[in-house]
């Protein structure tokens, strides 16, 4: 099968180019104006293309790469083959992400599938929802009555935007995403089969039975969110769920009803949030940490994958385990298990 590149560069671009764009300084003996074509990893790359080392792990590799030019740590740039020019910088993924956006800015957000310029004339405006000019809606989309979407913005085929709805500028809802009482503001990138603004969790428990309790809420995003494939985040029960600027959330989380989270966080797949849990700027949850309800997760807190936690945690902070607790801890408690899980073999060893 013929490979085929569906985001192909945008033209070459020269060494000088690029230590201009990211700061980074151009190692001695390197030609400022080679150009090179693309991107590639480490153990991939052409002469022509430019790779990264962010990790030391992967050394080895950039020991022997035949790429044209690597972004590196300066501790490691004395490691760069013969004809490989290093572009030494504090941060080589950074570097990297800044020349990817410069060669391939059709990667940076989902574009229409359809190549459509405005509204489809198979997809569902309602008369009395208020498109500003330039935006666009793919084939099968539905947009609700009352509903207002800011110039530039994409919906994608057969996502759903619910009454009453706003969506801001320049921002994307992916095909089959659902939207419903939400406030969405300006550079929004929501992917494929999210759906916000659902009801939250909510029932009074009784023993004859579960009373639904009604979630008269809604969602508040914030400018520059980024949300998954398949999140969901409920609308509030009696008062807003609320994702803070430019917060990144992963594919495959969970946020209840009354969640707020602040600015700059990020949340890894399968995670989830339970109700009413508040989160500060700049934390980050890894994939399948578990918060339960009512917590305040303080700044600059990070949970570590699969961690379960079940009681506030201060700024700062870094856990694991589950229950969560202080890293340092849960590793020392794992390596002492680890210890008396060895001796225990050899004890039966020695009966043998």
């Amino acid at each position: 099968m013929a490979k085929i590149n569906f985001f192909p560069p945008v033209a070459a671009i020269a060494l000088r180019e690029i230590a201009q764009l990211t700061g980074a300084a151009l190692g001695p003996g390197a030609d400022p104006e080679r150009l090179l074509r693309d991107v590639a990893p480490l153990d991939e790359a052409s002469p022509d293309e430019l790779a990264f080392l962010d990790n030391p792990h992967y050394l080895d590799l950039f020991r022997s790469t035949r790429a044209g030019a690597v972004f590196v740590a300066p501790r490691y740039a004395g490691e760069a083959p013969a004809g490989c020019a290093v572009l030494a910088t504090a941060q080589p993924y950074r570097a990297m992400a800044q020349i990817l956006a410069k060669l391939h800015p059709d990667a940076l957000k989902p574009r229409s599938i359809f190549g459509e310029s405005g509204v489809s004339p198979a997809a569902f405006v309602h008369s009395a929802a208020r498109l500003e000019a330039g935006v666009i809606v793919d084939p099968g989309a539905v947009i609700g009555p009352g509903a207002e979407i800011g110039a530039g913005t994409l919906i994608g085929p057969n996502a759903v935007i619910g009454a009453g709805v706003r969506i801001g500028r320049g921002g994307v809802v992916g095909a089959q995403a659902t939207i419903a009482c939400a406030l969405i503001g300006d550079r929004v990138i929501i992917h494929p089969g999210a759906h916000i603004g659902q009801d939250g969790f909510g029932f009074a428990l009784g023993a004859r039975g579960h009373l639904k309790v009604p979630q008269i809420g809604r969602v508040i995003i914030q400018d520059d969110v980024e949300i998954g494939a398949g999140v969901t985040i409920d609308r509030g029960a009696n008062r807003d769920t609320v994702i803070g600027e430019g917060t990144k959330i992963d594919n495959l989380v969970q946020i209840a009803h009354n969640v707020v989270i602040g600015r700059h966080c990020i949340l890894v797949a399968q995670s989830g949030v339970s109700g009413s849990t508040i989160i500060g700027d700049f934390a980050a949850l890894g994939g399948q940490a578990g918060l339960t309800g009512h917590l305040t997760i303080g700044a600059g807190a990070q949970i570590a994958a699969q961690a379960g936690v079940m009681a506030d945690v201060p700024a700062g902070a870094k856990l694991a385990g589950s229950p969560a607790r202080p890293i340092r801890t849960h590793h020392r408690e794992v390596t002492a298990l680890r210890k008396l899980a060895e001796r225990g073999s050899a004890r039966e060893s020695g009966a043998d």
